[in-house]
C-alpha cells in the first residue's frame, strides 16, 4: 500500500501520546505515516502534505481548542491545491461538555471528512481510511481490531 498520511497535533496542544499511538497503529497497518508532532500549525500540516503527496491529513487535538485551531484548514488546503485530500480530526475538540452530534456537525461543516470523539480506537479511523481511499486491504489474522496488511 502506498497511502501517505500526515498526522500531528494542531495548535498549542502538546499532548503527544495519542499522536504516537496513531503513528504506530497506522504504520503497523501499512500506511506511510509522516508525523509532524505536536504544536503544529495548519501550514505545517499543509506543507507536509504537499511535500509528501499525502492522501490524508489526520489532526489530533486534546486540549479543547480544536475548533479554534482547525477553523479555515479546509480553505487553506484548497488554496494550496489540496482540494481532494481527506481531512480527519479527532480528540477532545471543544471546551466543556457539548453534545457530540453538534460538535461533529460543526467540524463536518468546517470541511472535515471524518470527526472522532475522545476515546475512538485507531481501528475506526483505519476502517474509514480503507473505505475512503478505496484501498484493498484485509486485516492480518482476519480481525478488524488488529494489524492490517495490504493484498
Amino acid at each position: 500500500m502506498n497511502a501517505v498520511l500526515v498526522v500531528g497535533v494542531i495548535g498549542a496542544d502538546c499532548h503527544s501520546v495519542g499522536n504516537k499511538i496513531l503513528d504506530y497503529a497506522f504504520s503497523e497497518a501499512g500506511f506511510k505515516v509522516v508525523n509532524i508532532g505536536v504544536l503544529s500549525s495548519q501550514e505545517d500540516f499543509i506543507n507536509a502534505a504537499i511535500e509528501t503527496n499525502a492522501d490524508a491529513i489526520i489532526v489530533s487535538s486534546l486540549y479543547g481548542h480544536g475548533e479554534m485551531d482547525c477553523r479555515g484548514l479546509k480553505a487553506k488546503c484548497i488554496e494550496s491545491g489540496l482540494e481532494n485530500i481527506l481531512l480527519y480530526v479527532g480528540g477532545n475538540l471543544v471546551v466543556g461538555k457539548q453534545d457530540w452530534e453538534t460538535v461533529e456537525q460543526r467540524f463536518l461543516e468546517m470541511g472535515f471528512d471524518r470527526v472522532y470523539p475522545p476515546g475512538t480506537h485507531p481501528d475506526t479511523a483505519m476502517k474509514d481510511l480503507i473505505f475512503d481511499l478505496r484501498l484493498n486491504m484485509i486485516p492480518e489474522g482476519g480481525s478488524m481490531n488488529g494489524v492490517y496488511s495490504a493484498y
